[in-house]
């Protein structure tokens, strides 16, 4: 085997590895399962060495055998470092490119409104903006850093605290059941509730069910109204006037500052803290690639500024 053979072999080996499947390594290398089993028999005839246990009809399932579990960290290692010294090279010209992945309805409600002030501050970056629902792999999928919103813990990934939210609700400020831009809690009976079903899957998210009861409304039914599975568009049905939304405080802010929504309750008591949080998140080995660290250092600081402007707000309420 030459050079480039070794190569092929242990990236095949790798992702095989990683993916305990042939087929799965080969949607990710894009070729043919049949390939990635040919690379790997391949590397193991050269090395004497079995590197995987196939289980299974047709050996669809692999398990790494001992020999291949202790090399495994070595390799990963060396790919890591030359994936490394790639970014750099390719960030060497004129513009590096930054892809950023991130939800799309933290994309249309926080990000977007604020990624020109990225972009001033350093113009030899063009950002690609990767808006996708699922929290994708961003070594598979060559993502250079993301906002998540989670526990904070992935496997493989440096993950820094961004922003917590809590969750309120809002209505468009001419909602036909306000009486001088507030709502009697009366009136909650009456309203079409717009449910977001962005993260239903999700025990720890709450819903207007669990707002209802911790609020002492537990009287009032949560089986009708408007359900959306997008977060930026509850917003957007509920500063159309079709009903009162649970909004995420992170989403809402821009809306609230601009008048578009606004809170019908006084009461603060009735917001309800989410044990989940914002994180930026980037592979560990690329921590200190100066994109990533602009990036990361940029979005942190726009939190900080966004978490000022909400203490400012909601004491200039208070002295009112």
């Amino acid at each position: 085997m030459n050079a480039t053979s070794h190569l092929n072999a242990l990236r095949a080996f790798e992702a095989a590895a990683r993916h305990q499947s042939f087929s799965a390594a080969a949607t990710e290398l894009n070729v043919t399962p049949a390939a990635v089993g040919q690379q790997v028999r391949a590397l193991e005839s050269w090395l004497e060495v079995p590197l995987f246990t196939r289980l299974g009809n047709g050996a669809t399932r692999l398990l790494l055998t001992d020999a291949a579990r202790a090399a495994l960290p070595d390799i990963r290692e060396g790919f890591d470092r030359l994936s490394m010294g790639l970014a750099r090279l390719k960030d060497a010209g004129a513009h590096a490119e930054l892809t950023v992945t991130v939800s799309p309805a933290f994309a249309s409600k926080w990000l977007l409104p604020r990624i020109e002030r990225f972009q001033q501050a350093y113009p030899n970056i063009n950002v690609l903006l990767d808006t996708n629902s699922r929290a994708i792999d961003l070594q598979t999928e060559h993502a250079d850093v993301g906002v998540r919103y989670g526990a904070g813990k992935w496997n493989g990934l440096t993950a820094i605290h961004l922003m917590d939210e809590v969750i309120f609700p809002v209505c468009s400020p001419d909602f036909p059941l306000l009486r001088q831009g507030m709502m009697a809690p009366e009136a909650l009976g009456a309203c079409t509730l717009i449910h977001d079903l962005t993260m239903a899957d999700n025990p720890d998210y709450p819903t207007w069910r669990m707002w209802l009861d911790a609020s002492g409304y537990s009287h009032i039914p949560t089986n009708h109204g408007l359900r959306v599975n997008n977060s930026a568009a509850v917003l957007q049905a509920a500063a159309e006037g079709q009903g009162l939304a649970l909004a995420r405080s992170v989403m809402v802010g821009d809306d609230l500052a601009a008048g578009r929504l606004i809170r019908p309750f006084a009461d603060k008591g009735l917001e309800c803290p989410l044990t989940q949080a914002y994180y930026v998140v980037y592979r560990t080995e690329f921590s200190e690639l100066p994109k990533v660290r602009d990036f990361r250092d940029w979005v942190l600081t726009e939190a900080g500024k966004c978490a000022l402007e909400s203490n400012h707000s909601a004491t200039t309420a208070t002295l009112r």
